[in-house]
């Protein structure tokens, strides 16, 4: 009997070791760029079709690692498909920049991403899980952010009731 209490000991003993092995520094909850799996499928984008040219001598020189005639240039075919400027639309910052300054109009921090990134440090250490998630590696998640989740039919309720229109989301149910 004794044999065997020291045996289950141990075995508590190791488990428990094991479970302060873990990165408590940095727990890392949900991070898909943190699991190397292959290669990314949203990054491969279809090519417009080759083309020929009316004169070869229109095609611009051999530019090694540059821009090709057939990659997709979304920025220029919206600009083009709305009447406007594609070459506006695709100088460095132009989109961006505007986006920017519209959305900080009202001001902004310019440490809010490490800000940010503290408090999420933060939480996700307050919310590493209970031992045997931790034991055995089970993805906390969801139950650490469960309570940040938009409800989003109470929302939609919520936006009907103030009379705002919704014509995007789906009839209200009679």
């Amino acid at each position: 009997m004794a044999v065997r209490q020291v045996i289950f000991a141990t075995l508590g003993a190791a488990a428990l070791a094991l479970s302060a092995c873990s990165d408590a520094e940095n727990p890392i909850l949900m991070h898909a760029a943190a699991q190397e799996r292959g290669p990314d499928e949203f990054s491969i984008l279809p090519t417009r079709p080759l083309e020929m040219p009316p004169s070869l001598s229109d095609l611009p020189p051999p530019n090694p690692g540059g821009a090709n005639r057939v990659d997709p240039q979304p920025m220029a075919d919206v600009a083009r498909a709305l009447g406007g400027n594609p070459a506006a639309a695709t100088a460095p910052g132009a989109v961006d920049g505007g986006i920017v300054n519209h959305a900080s109009r009202f001001g902004r921090d310019a440490g809010i991403r490490e800000q940010l990134a503290a408090e999420d440090l933060a939480h996700r250490q307050r919310n590493r899980g209970r031992v045997l998630e931790r034991v055995f590696s089970v993805n906390v998640y969801h139950n650490a952010y469960e309570h940040m989740w938009l409800d989003k039919q109470a929302e939609l309720a919520r936006w009907r009731r103030a009379g705002v229109r919704t014509p995007t989301a789906p009839p209200p149910a009679e």
